[in-house]
């Protein structure tokens, strides 16, 4: 569908794209996630023709972009702020681009009936724009990006200006719509580039998350193994996974990483060599606690390894769950547990057990950008 080669652009002599690579696959939802600067926006601008590249080719069907004007490309755009007509009622937004492309009133009338319906619209057709909440303008905007059913629909941060309630509850509407989960073949599974900084809406939205760093492309692969195998360093920090030690394999069978809390077994996606410097990811929930006076609760963790002696410093209750931040020596960690499991007073001396399983060795250095995970939409096989 769409191929991404070796785009790169400058504004004032700063880069802001270096040489992106990615292939977009028919009837997939790519999320472009990153901090501010990293160059998310700047990649969604200029596929949708808003902005030139300074190198690189962008290709549609094997067909070069640039040889199709912005106007016959069959773009949806749905921006932060609506970007909808004040003057103009519910259904006259959502027709605005049908009447456009000349389709007949009664085309007009049964499309804006259908995508209206599908963003939980149904029976708004005569209200005026400026008397909906954000949410509803929002719904209204997409319905009108989704009614010339566009070939590639590109999202700018779609629900970036909603409170965290009403995100949550459109994130998952969104990815009905864009599956199209809808039952009408009319308004099938969409071909879509979702813009985000928010993690927990790229997750939810996209078959593919992209994470973009600094105009380079970090890693990418599917939600699940993102979270799961952060290829570098700053995949777990951006993730929001702290705890991270720098390290030396010293074996390899079992996996044997020497840290300045003594020699961990951990495990990893790709062959490491002796003596290779690494980093590990302890994730959040690899650890098990009891009293550091008392005996392991089971045989299974009296008899594991990585076993370290830690103080209980802090908790924090999040609802399902709560965080718990231990020291050890001068390193903090911080671990999640359900929130109605019983847990010590801060001060408290304990005995942690990590497991080799929630301790990911990932490859320091910037040798390590790009990961051990396939690129590529067809390694996933996404059709």
């Amino acid at each position: 569908m769409l191929d991404i080669i070796g785009l790169s652009k400058q504004f004032d002599g700063q880069p802001a794209l270096r040489g992106v690579d990615l292939t977009v696959v028919a009837a997939e939802v790519v999320a472009l996630l990153g901090a501010s600067g990293s160059g998310k926006t700047t990649l969604l601008r200029i596929i949708a023709g808003l902005e030139q590249a300074d190198a690189g080719q962008l290709l549609l069907d094997g067909r070069a972009l640039s040889q199709i004007p912005v106007h016959r490309r069959q773009f949806g755009l749905v921006f932060q702020d609506y970007a909808l007509f004040p003057h103009k009622n519910v259904r006259d937004n959502v027709a605005f681009g049908l009447r456009m492309a000349g389709w007949s009133g009664e085309k007009i009338a049964a499309r804006v009936t259908a995508v209206l319906q599908l963003v939980g619209l149904d029976g708004f057709e005569e209200r005026d724009v400026y008397n909906l909440s954000g949410g509803e303008q929002q719904r209204v905007a997409l319905a009108r990006s989704l009614a010339p059913a566009p070939r590639l629909l590109l999202l700018d941060e779609p629900l970036g200006s909603l409170d965290r309630a009403l995100r949550e509850r459109l994130t998952l509407d969104l990815r009905r719509v864009l599956r199209g989960d809808n039952g009408d073949e009319a308004l099938a599974a969409m071909t879509a580039i979702y813009v985000t900084h928010d993690q927990g809406e790229a997750f939810a939205v996209a078959d593919r998350v992209v994470l973009l760093r600094d105009g380079l492309v970090e890693q990418i692969g599917r939600p699940v193994e993102l979270y799961r195998r952060p290829a570098t360093p700053y995949v777990a920090r951006f993730l929001g996974m702290e705890n991270l030690l720098e390290g030396e394999v010293v074996a390899r069978e079992p996996l044997t990483i020497s840290t300045p809390h003594g020699r961990w077994q951990a495990t990893a996606d790709a062959p490491l060599q002796s003596a290779q410097q690494v980093t590990v990811l302890v994730r959040p929930g690899a650890a098990r606690f009891w009293p550091a006076d008392a005996a392991a609760p089971d045989s299974a963790a009296a008899d594991g390894p990585n076993r370290l002696t830690a103080v209980l410093r802090d908790l924090s209750f999040r609802g399902r769950y709560q965080i718990a931040t231990f020291t050890v020596e001068d390193t903090r960690f911080q671990f999640e547990f359900e929130s109605d499991l019983d847990m010590p007073s801060p001060g408290t001396a304990v005995t942690l057990s990590l497991d080799p399983a929630g301790l990911v060795v990932l490859a320091s250095g910037e040798d390590s950008r790009l990961g051990l995970l396939p690129q590529s939409a067809e390694a996933y096989n996404i059709q």
